[in-house]
């Protein structure tokens, strides 16, 4: 187990970058719920973000590779829309407790 941030570090709606050892990874809170991918887009296998302030897209709605436009489902990790329709974001496990949102190795 890892520990990533404090609860409130990661609000609704919100996404934030994390690097835990040789692992980049970022984290959304959706609906209530926190999603932990790997950074790396399936297309071109380069992180999906310009910089650790988010991967969403403007409305909020959907994670978006800044480099292609590729957009991916938050609650699953599946492309949507761009060249990689179809392929799936990398889930990672976490765990969200009284101490806040843990990764899960």
């Amino acid at each position: 187990m890892h520990y990533l941030c404090p609860s409130a570090a990661l609000a609704e709606g919100q996404s934030r970058a994390f690097a835990v050892a040789d692992l980049s990874l970022f984290g959304v809170r959706h609906n209530g719920s926190v999603y932990l991918y790997r950074n790396r887009c399936p297309h071109r296998g380069i992180a999906l973000n310009w910089n650790a302030e988010g991967v969403l897209d403007a409305s909020g709605k959907l994670i978006q590779c800044a480099h292609h436009g590729a957009q991916f489902i938050i609650a699953s990790g599946e492309c949507v829309t761009g060249p990689c329709t179809g392929e799936w974001l990398e889930t990672l496990d976490c765990r969200e407790d009284s101490q806040g949102i843990w990764l899960m190795l």
